[in-house]
């Protein structure tokens, strides 16, 4: 048996020979030798010594699937996945659609100071809560004040036989001051609640409503958007304010009051005084509305806006609210004059009672101002 070789050593043993064939064989041939060298050496990086020839020995195969395959190298960029930053809440506050259509509303409303209230008189805005005009209820058979109760009002108890019309008791949820009102019908307690002119019946004589006709002034007076069932004390503080001297007690509803406001007064072709139009301006921006153009006084044609926003053309009809179509005005046939019917008298509200006749409206036979004593145009209640 051979003696063992020396691995190490036989391996640079077959080496240095290989170098030494190498050499000789490189005076005949040299690009061969370069070739040889090359082979030696990419052997000798793969395998080391065992994968080589040695002493004429042929070089062992080595069986590539011997190995575990390396996972391939992917030579392609990965671009960073994107991460979403966290959703962030922004607190905005997005205009009302009501207020914003007011704020468009106002601005076709003309610009003026108060006319004179000289010849101011009740009377000219036809008889108190008559049932005879061209507005919604009326000719219902229902007198004005009781229309605007019933809209008002829940829990109703008519008065037996007025074909629920009277409203006997019921419960206001008031909206000028957030309270609550309980309503029973009496001489001495009807006045509990009292029926509004949104825009008092002085405010608009002294903008606009002297030129409007007789007709239309008492469908002014009984528009039920121009009626509010309210309080009675607050009724009677508020008096004929306009926006920039009264509004409402509770604040919540400020906006939709100078908003109807704004609906009436354009229906009825009126106008606002400047302090008036910035308080309601004011107010409807408070709701989240865009604050109106800068207005340009009717009486001063020379002053200019200084908004860039276009100016309203002269002849731009004022818009009329989604549910206000103005009827065609009949002939005018005035009211006939209170206690003008002499043939019916009654002394007390007793006789009334008792001749089946309670309530008598303002311009009833036999209706008068002593039977009425809390002035609402109805007697004997």
């Amino acid at each position: 048996m051979p003696a063992p070789v020396n691995s190490s050593t036989h391996c640079a043993q077959g080496t240095a020979g290989q170098g030494r064939t190498a050499r000789a064989r490189s005076r005949r041939r040299w690009h061969v030798v370069v070739a040889i060298a090359a082979i030696v050496a990419g052997v000798a990086l793969v395998g080391g010594c065992d994968d080589a020839a040695v002493d004429g020995a042929p070089a062992q195969v080595v069986d590539p699937s011997a190995f575990p395959s390396a996972a391939p190298v992917s030579t392609s960029v990965v671009a960073p996945q994107s991460v979403a930053p966290p959703a962030t809440t922004v607190a905005t506050r997005a205009a009302s659609p009501d207020a914003s259509a007011a704020v468009a509303q106002l601005d076709t409303l003309a610009v003026k100071g108060r006319a004179p209230k000289t010849g101011y008189d009740r009377d000219l805005f036809g008889q108190a809560w008559t049932d005879d005009v061209n507005v919604e209820g009326g000719h219902n058979g229902c007198d004005t004040r009781n229309d605007i109760l019933r809209r008002d009002l829940t829990a109703i108890v008519y008065k037996t036989g007025s074909n629920e019309c009277a409203v006997r008791t019921g419960t206001l949820a008031d909206p000028y001051t957030g309270t609550t009102i309980a309503f029973t019908r009496g001489q001495s307690t009807s006045s509990a609640v009292q029926i509004d002119h949104v825009v008092a019946l002085s405010d608009a004589w002294q903008k606009g409503a002297q030129q409007l006709t007789p007709a239309q002034r008492a469908d002014f007076a009984n528009d039920p958007r121009n009626l509010q069932a309210t309080d009675g004390p607050i009724n009677q503080q508020k008096s004929d304010g306009d926006a920039a001297t009264w509004l409402p007690p509770n604040k919540a509803y400020r906006c939709t009051y100078v908003a109807r406001q704004v609906a009436v007064k354009a229906a009825y072709t009126l106008w606002v005084t400047q302090a008036e139009k910035d308080a309601i301006a004011r107010t409807l921006t408070a709701c989240g509305a865009a604050a109106p153009a800068p207005t340009t006084p009717a009486a001063d044609t020379a002053q200019t806006p200084t908004t860039t926003a276009p100016p309203i053309a002269a002849t731009t009809t004022p818009a009329l609210p989604p549910t206000y179509s103005p009827p065609p005005q009949p002939a005018y046939t005035p009211p006939a004059a209170v206690g003008s019917d002499s043939s019916v008298y009654y002394p007390n509200c007793a006789a009334v009672r008792a001749a089946g006749a309670d309530p008598i409206l303002a311009g009833d036979p036999g209706y008068s101002s002593k039977l009425d004593r809390d002035g609402d145009g109805i007697a004997c209640e």
